[in-house]
């Protein structure tokens, strides 16, 4: 009875972790490093360092190794001292929650030991590119457009499921997906409008709103978009979309691994933390010596001398960087906990609660305002999501019977920040 108790704790967890994550990284974007006594809010630079926020996410997935060692320890302390063998795989994925990250699934596995370990190099190659996109992106747009535009991951994995794991998709899916791409692109078109967090709150009215955008969208969009915030911010919201692609194909890569190769969820989150460490930490080196290290590259993402004054330098960021550190091994760690002991139902309420929120806390923190477009598509975006996952219905009658769909991604993955 106590490991199912410990449920809700891991889903209060699982999302303080996950929310943390995306508002610490924003809190680090806004933390100014330069010119910051400087009269003209234009002049002043804030710390961007997408490179130094990837490193940062991947110590964080590298602490999962912490977690292996204590159980691995406590487990053998465990069986020496009380004389009998440690409990079998099976028997402890069913017992206990908090220790399913810690249990492969063994039928018809290889396990994963020696050089078949450097496979999951290659995911997390995809880790490195899809985590840099979006924190340049988030540069760019607010937390909760940033949280929302993430929703379009759903669109290439099922893409991805299909051309490369062979899934079939129903056509309530397929139009799941135009409802997603549907969502993300208004989304971003309320980020583009009303960029400016300083900008005049929206009518709060409903009709206010509806008359307003009929009277002066077209004119409102053609103007705005010229502005150089609103192409920042849909240029943004396009690397953060585009960052998806590189998302779906580390999922389908870690299903197609994890379907092959027996080995400990948590350990795969471990090993990849440490791979995109070393990748990122010789691609920094290299993009340093050819880009940051010279006049044109001063100060910008590649400069790495800046970047470790900058950590060095500035308390807020030091201690917010430690605490993304902690909060990523964290989500890691009870996001695979929870994962793998709920329904797909309950891990998209999680993921939309996690949205709500950033945005609430975003808009308490006033560093955005309130858009009623932004709320339209999110709407879409969370019933093109549920429509996709079966947990709401299709409106038309004809599709009521139709068949229920298999898990595209059988392993339950989850994004690592």
């Amino acid at each position: 009875m106590a490991p199912r108790i410990m449920i809700p704790v891991l889903v209060t967890m699982m999302l303080l972790t996950g929310v943390c994550n995306t508002l610490l990284t924003k809190y680090q974007d806004l933390q100014c490093v330069r010119n910051c006594y400087a009269t003209d809010p234009k002049q002043r630079h804030t710390f961007e360092q997408p490179v130094v926020q990837t490193v940062q996410m991947f110590i964080g997935e590298m602490g999962c190794w912490l977690v292996v060692a204590g159980f691995t320890i406590a487990n053998r302390f465990t069986s020496r001292s009380q004389g009998y063998s440690p409990i079998a795989s099976d028997g402890l994925h069913e017992q206990n929650p908090i220790l399913k990250p810690l249990v492969a699934k063994e039928e018809d596995r290889v396990p994963m030991r020696g050089s078949k370990v450097l496979l999951l190099a290659l995911p997390a190659c995809c880790d490195i590119t899809a985590t840099t996109l979006m924190n340049v992106g988030l540069l760019y747009v607010a937390a909760s457009i940033y949280q929302m535009t993430r929703g379009a991951l759903v669109l290439f994995v099922g893409v991805f499921s299909v051309i490369f794991l062979r899934r079939r998709l129903f056509a309530y899916q397929w139009s799941a997906l135009v409802i997603v791409v549907l969502g993300v692109g208004i989304v971003g078109l309320a980020g583009a409008i009303a960029s400016n967090p300083q900008a005049k709150p929206e009518p709060r009215s409903i009709v206010e709103t509806a008359v307003l955008l009929a009277r002066a969208a077209s004119d409102q969009v053609k103007t705005t978009a010229q502005t150089p915030e609103a192409l920042q911010t849909i240029i943004g919201v396009l690397m953060i979309a585009g960052a998806q692609i590189f998302t779906a194909t580390q999922f389908v890569l870690e299903e197609w691994l994890l379907e092959k190769y027996a080995i400990e969820p948590l350990k795969v989150v471990g090993w990849e933390g440490l791979f995109g460490f070393i990748i990122t930490m010789l691609g920094f080196a290299v993009l340093h010596w050819t880009i940051g290290s010279t006049e044109k590259g001063q100060y910008g993402y590649f400069d790495a001398v800046e970047a470790w004054r900058q950590v060095t330098h500035y308390r807020a960021i030091a201690v917010s960087s430690i605490l993304i550190m902690i909060s990523i091994g964290g989500f890691n760690f009870f996001g695979l906990s929870v994962t793998r002991s709920i329904s797909a139902t309950s891990r998209s309420t999680i993921d939309t609660c996690r949205t709500l929120f950033i945005w609430i806390v975003s808009l308490a923190l006033h560093w955005e305002t309130f858009k009623w477009l932004q709320i339209v598509g999110f709407m879409l975006l969370v019933y093109g999501t549920f429509l996709f996952n079966d947990i709401v219905g299709h409106p038309f009658h004809s599709c009521a019977r139709r068949q229920r769909a298999a898990p595209l991604l059988a392993e339950t993955p989850i994004e690592h920040m």
